[in-house]
């Protein structure tokens, strides 16, 4: 339990926003992206630098308190809270320090990617990772980083050069090759199991004007769209990062009124190199068929980032399931498509992505916690309504797609896209064979399992009271 006397002492040296059950912004303050998630926090301390979370994790480690990290609070599964513990909350923090020269960008626990694109693009630069601009750095980075730039500069973590991490004993250290290299390896990949990032030191590129947007068809059509969009995959150089979608349109003003509410299915993505080289390579995509609308245009790389924001909306609940794929074959389309057709709910987003034989793929699996480059494809769907009362009936449907898709699926699963439910079967699908070794590392830096409001690396080291008292 946290003491008032804890709370008192805290406040005599932390100098961010602490916010408790009576205070008035403590319901806005324990929200998190999926409003499914409704956990009710002791504390909430907003911290304001890393000082302020070197204090929070000595508090929660003296008191032997439950402890959650909050960046963004946009992951699916709701880590960010927990009930009757302690939030420490990164929001405040949004430093952004760009070396233009360098091509670097230095980034507080707090951002997300739009944000720090924002920021670049006046220099010419973006950084890799987000699908999403609303996404938070932190908890994409420690999981992976997929977004518009993967096939040709990979994910976020593969462009992190260094990262100020607070342990679970609040030594606050930094992890890059040079320095605690094996702290470093472990936190590309392995989620927030081992610290809380406070800042992350990415390289950045040059992009400037990207051509982005998307080609929707009928979903009557999805099955031999996709299959295009597949086999043009192939030969697609790594400037092309593309996907596959099946959603409703917007039943809003902004959607022209033939196709408000329409089921359709989009392909569509981000060429980042030469406009006009773009415009060639993607036309065989773009001509294909009779497309209800082309939507692709030239445009700086931090407004592309936006154009797919529409799809996931602040606001509803969700649930989540995904893996890779071993291959997209005709059979695994038809499935996707059948199953779309009985989707019960019209926020629902189907999303196949293609990374493979690209920058995603050529940085070797050793290197670092993060597995699975193997599998070209991947499978996500994100589930989304707003009616309590569906909650039944939306996850009864995506377990029944998963189920459907288990002949084409990888024995492996993407750790940001698991929904929280996974358990152990979730930890065997994200890490595989690097578990042992990052149970080890966990057990070297974080023995007690304080940071454990997390898909759950236990340490190897005995049980404690905290790992019996968390979840």
């Amino acid at each position: 339990m946290l003491t008032s006397s804890a709370v008192h002492q805290l406040k005599s040296h932390f100098r961010g926003e602490l916010i408790g059950p009576n205070d008035r912004e403590y319901e806005a303050a324990r929200k998190v992206f999926n409003v499914t998630i409704d956990r009710r926090p002791a504390l909430i301390a907003r911290c304001t630098s890393a000082d302020d979370v070197i204090q929070v994790v000595n508090l929660a480690h003296h008191e032997n308190l439950l402890v959650s990290v909050r960046g963004t609070g946009h992951n699916v599964a709701g880590f960010a809270v927990c009930d009757n513990g302690l939030v420490i909350d990164l929001s405040l923090m949004k430093g952004i320090e760009v070396d233009a020269p360098a091509r670097k960008v230095r980034v507080e626990g707090g951002c997300n990617w739009g944000e720090v694109n924002d920021v670049l693009e006046p220099h010419g630069l973006a950084a890799t990772g987000g699908f999403v601009s609303v996404t938070g750095v932190s908890g994409l980075t420690l999981g992976g980083g997929l977004g518009w730039l993967v096939r040709k500069h990979g994910l976020a973590l593969d462009n992190l050069l260094s990262a100020e991490v607070v342990l679970a004993d609040g030594r606050f250290v930094t992890a890059s090759a040079r320095e605690n290299n094996d702290l470093f390896w472990a936190i590309r990949g392995g989620g927030g199991n081992f610290g809380v990032v406070t800042s992350f030191e990415f390289q950045a590129h040059p992009v400037g004007t990207v051509l982005a947007g998307i080609v929707l068809h009928p979903a009557k059509s999805a099955a031999d769209a996709i299959r295009r969009w597949r086999d043009l995959e192939a030969e697609a150089p790594d400037e092309s990062t593309q996907g596959a979608l099946l959603f409703h349109m917007p039943d809003a003003p902004s959607t022209p009124e033939p196709m408000r509410g329409a089921a359709v299915v989009g392909l569509g993505g981000v060429y980042a190199g030469n406009v006009d080289e773009g415009e060639r390579v993607l036309r065989p995509l773009r001509e294909y068929g009779s497309p209800l609308a082309d939507m692709f245009q030239p445009m700086p790389y931090n407004t592309a980032q936006r154009m797919a924001d529409f799809l996931w909306p602040p606001g509803l609940r969700s649930y989540w399931k995904s893996s890779y794929l071993k291959a997209l074959n005709d059979d695994a389309v038809d499935v996707v498509v059948d199953c779309f057709a009985r989707v019960p709910s019209r926020r629902t987003v189907i999303v196949l992505e293609h990374n493979g034989d690209s920058a995603w793929d050529r940085v070797p699996d050793s290197a670092t916690a993060f597995g699975h480059r193997a599998w070209p494809y991947n499978c996500v769907v994100t589930s989304a309504w707003s009616d309590p009362k569906d909650a039944e009936a939306n996850i009864a449907w995506t377990r029944e797609f998963f189920n459907s898709m288990r002949p084409f699926v990888a024995p492996g699963a993407y750790v940001n896209y698991l929904g929280g439910d996974e358990g152990a079967d979730g930890l065997k699908a994200a890490y595989g064979a690097k578990l042992a070794r990052l149970a080890a590392l966990k057990t070297k830096f974080d023995p007690t399992n304080l940071f454990r409001m997390n898909l759950n690396i236990a340490p190897t080291s005995a049980v404690t009271s905290n790992q019996e008292a968390g979840a």
